[in-house]
């Protein structure tokens, strides 16, 4: 079932057709209509600017223009009435038959209210987190872990096959400080004077490994090879990382090592076949791939001049590894240090035989963590950093995912712990999961009056005529909708369940929902019942719970 606002999209578009065909406007291409809920109610349900675009093309007045659409919009169940404002914009005035709709098609599917077919037939692999296991993860960390998995969440909703893969950068120079660093702390913990460089990883976490490799082997790992210190630290880290995951309610399908690919001989593979392709030469001994000649700002090196790899080849193996196993395309969220890699990994693939918009590469800005006004320190190597763990014991999983998804992914993140915390209608989290609750408290106290929900057939819902409720079910309407235009912007949710909880606690506290009159007690219980759906699909997708009772 369409929802309202493409009903109206389409209707708009068809107008547009038949008033060119008639002459009446000049012929067009829309790419896109707007349409959008007014501020005013005077300017009805729903608007469109789309007159100013097409005037501005035509040079004609957007009045003029506007005015020969509405003569072109068919007569139709959705649409009561068509006004056209002074200055061009059109409104669009919903039939209440129609806003009705809106509640049985949320009562029929329930838990698939908001979701669709979209990607049917369409795999998806969405790579996220992925922090070098080389220490726990930060809050950092959190608000890729926190988005990744709600983008793929979306994904799934809408029909796609969804596969969650985490990448694991375990060779090379970090890996190597790494095992380093372990073993100069388990040399000290067995007494011995071991001088601890500065480039080495620092914080409790490596003595705590140090202790660990103590309990397990005693003194007889002293003259091991750094090679069985850079194992043991990475399965213990990254054990650490996937209990973490999981506790912020983020799981995997894969997770994929950078060193299996190069004992595989899939890099070595990689390298041959771009050699292959004429695209490698030598400069100095090192080896370099023509990037620049798809559009990066100059070509990079592959293999160092000493022989050994870089960070970029591996990368380039683990993308052709993904598109062997056949999505219709490819998402990675990075942080946005990785700015400057974008391009290179995009025209290494073109280099592959890929297309460049089949890889699509999230950036999200950094985290600011704050405590009494001062901004906590989060560096890995230092060891002085807030973790992820310390982040959700303190606040939660529920306001910590929220607050990670709160914001534009292109906007600085500035976390208030002080906020998060707290449990009361100021903390919006809270505030839209007691909106949730509140209704179940509703439908709770109805039951036990022996009122049951009715269907839809059998509910007067005629008698919902007050402004706030018919605001509230054009709001719901807008779920699908949401979601479709911001699969990739999560944030926008956090905004439409703020809207929503508030449009609900406005109405609460000013109606009765359970009165004398059965029939109207029955309209508004369903009414609340949908908002309660609504709640909890968005809720579901953000990861986030949705109590009964608070």
């Amino acid at each position: 079932m369409s929802t309202i606002k493409q009903e109206i999209t389409e209707l708009v578009k068809e107008a547009i057709y038949f008033a060119a065909n008639r002459g009446e406007i000049g012929n067009v291409d829309v790419e896109k209509i707007y349409i959008e809920i007014p501020k005013r109610k005077e300017y009805g349900d729903f608007t469109t600017n789309i007159a100013f675009s097409l005037a501005k093309e035509q040079g004609v007045s957007p009045h003029i223009v506007a005015k020969a659409i509405v003569r072109s919009i068919k007569k139709n169940e959705t649409i009561e009435h068509v006004e056209v404002s002074e200055h061009g914009f059109i409104n669009f005035f919903i039939s209440k038959h129609r806003l009705y709709k809106v509640l049985k098609e949320i009562m029929e599917k329930d838990t698939e209210f908001g979701g669709g077919d979209l990607g049917r037939g369409k795999k998806v692999i969405i790579e996220f987190v992925s922090a070098n296991p080389t220490g726990p993860l930060h809050v950092g960390h959190g608000r890729g872990a926190a988005y990744g998995d709600t983008v793929a969440n979306i994904l799934a909703f809408l029909g796609y096959e969804v596969v969650r893969e985490y990448y694991i950068n375990d060779v090379g120079t970090q890996i190597d400080n790494l095992g380093k660093s372990v073993k100069a702390r388990y040399l000290q913990l067995l007494g011995q004077d071991v001088p601890f460089q500065d480039e080495w990883y620092k914080g409790e976490y490596i003595i705590d490994l140090g202790n660990k490799l103590v309990e397990r082997y005693g003194n007889t790992a002293r003259d091991y090879d750094i090679s069985f210190f850079i194992d043991f630290a990475k399965l213990e880290i990254l054990e650490g990382i996937k209990q973490t995951l999981a506790k912020f309610r983020v799981y995997f399908t894969n997770f994929i090592s950078e060193k299996a690919l190069y004992e595989s001989g899939e890099v070595k593979k990689v390298v041959d076949k771009l050699d292959e392709l004429c695209y490698l030469y030598k400069d100095k001994e090192a080896i370099l791939l023509k990037t620049k000649e798809f559009d990066d700002e100059k070509d990079r090196v592959i293999i160092r001049s000493d022989g050994s790899p870089t960070y970029f080849l591996g990368d380039i193996a683990y993308h052709k590894n993904k598109f062997e196993r056949s999505p219709s395309f490819l998402i990675n969220v990075l942080g946005q240090d990785h700015h400057g890699y974008v391009e290179r990994l995009k025209a290494s693939l073109s280099a592959l035989g890929y297309p460049k918009d089949s890889l699509k590469i999230l950036l999200y800005q950094l985290v600011t963590l704050t405590r009494c006004g001062n901004p906590v320190s989060m560096s890995t190597r230092e060891g002085e950093f807030v973790t992820l763990d310390e982040v959700i014991d303190e606040v939660g999983v529920d306001a910590s995912r929220f607050f990670f998804i709160s914001k534009k992914l292109d906007t600085h993140l500035d976390f208030d712990l002080e906020l998060a915390k707290k449990r009361n209608l100021d903390n919006p989290v809270f505030y839209v999961q007691y909106a949730h609750a509140r209704i179940c408290s509703i439908l709770d106290k109805a039951k036990k009056m022996g009122i049951e929900l009715g269907t839809y057939d059998s509910v007067d819902l005629s008698l919902l005529r007050l402004e706030e409720e018919l605001s509230i079910i054009k709001k719901l309407s807008l779920f699908p909708d949401e979601i479709r235009e911001t699969i990739y912007e999560p944030s926008h949710l956090t905004l439409y369940l703020i809207e929503v909880a508030t449009r609900f606690h406005n109405y609460y506290n000013h109606y009765r929902v359970i009165s004398s009159n059965l029939d109207l007690t029955l309209a508004r219980l369903t009414l609340v019942n949908c908002i309660r759906i609504v709640l909890r699909n968005v809720l579901k997708l953000l990861g986030i719970s949705f109590p009964e009772k608070m």
